[in-house]
């Protein structure tokens, strides 16, 4: 299976602060892959830097063979970035946030109905698209969000802590959609939590990090036979002397 993503001895300082040291791994083209450890420890950042957004200290990462830093614009043609801190225009309705998003990937019309109509299936907020945002829960925000990501099918979806702030019911709605879309699309995920129970669920391959470094990487499964662990937060606390 061929290469999404590698990330190479990768560095990133905010002046006098290290936010990423050596930072290496790599994605498998169509799994979901993902960077998991404490606040703090370098996720979003790795996040940013693959997503164009930021430029490394030092060290490469390639997404699909194209350096983000050298090629940037190819980069942010096969990917959709979803940060945490992402919000929709709270006076515009469910499908007119929709249809503003799809205006930038495509100026036909046809196209971008089905841009549309793709992320309202994904999004399951039936009637509800038709009411403005500022009335939605956190939830159906966050649904509506990450439909928005992956409505246009990219090569690579990177969400950065998809389930933020989500109660039980839209938290399980949103890892179910992601696992559901990947596997049927064959899009590849890139994703960042802290929430170590719920990427057992989501995630094919994790690599757990901890300031700045991936201290181990494999399939959950993998990491808890590994280290005779109950769960990945077991796996976690072992690794880096928590428990």
């Amino acid at each position: 299976m061929s290469i999404a993503v590698e990330a190479r001895d990768v560095v990133k300082d905010f002046g006098s602060v290290r936010a990423l040291d050596g930072l290496t791994f790599s994605i498998l083209k169509g799994e979901i892959f993902g960077l998991i450890g404490l606040n703090g420890a370098g996720k979003t950042t790795a996040l940013r830097i693959t997503s164009t957004l930021l430029l490394p200290t030092s060290g490469t990462v390639t997404v699909f063979g194209h350096d983000v830093v050298e090629e940037a614009s190819e980069v942010r043609n096969l990917i959709s970035y979803l940060p945490e801190e992402a919000g929709a225009y709270k006076n515009l309705s469910g499908f007119e946030y929709l249809r503003f998003m799809a205006n930038f990937r495509t100026k036909d019309k046809t196209e971008m109905q089905k841009l549309v109509d793709a992320a309202a299936g994904i999004s399951g907020l039936g009637e509800r698209l038709k009411d403005k945002v500022k009335g939605y829960s956190k939830g159906m925000k966050r649904r509506l969000l990450v439909a928005r990501a992956l409505m246009s099918k990219p090569k690579m979806a990177i969400l950065d802590e998809p389930n933020s702030g989500l109660d039980v019911l839209h938290s399980v709605h949103v890892r179910t959609l992601i696992k559901r879309y990947a596997k049927k699309h064959g899009v590849t995920i890139l994703l960042s939590s802290h929430n170590m129970l719920e990427v057992e669920y989501l995630c094919d391959r994790v690599a757990l990090v901890n300031k700045g470094k991936v201290v181990i990487k494999g399939s959950p499964a993998e990491l808890k036979t590994k280290y005779n662990a109950v769960n990945l937060e077991e796996v976690f606390g072992e690794v880096v002397g928590f428990v």
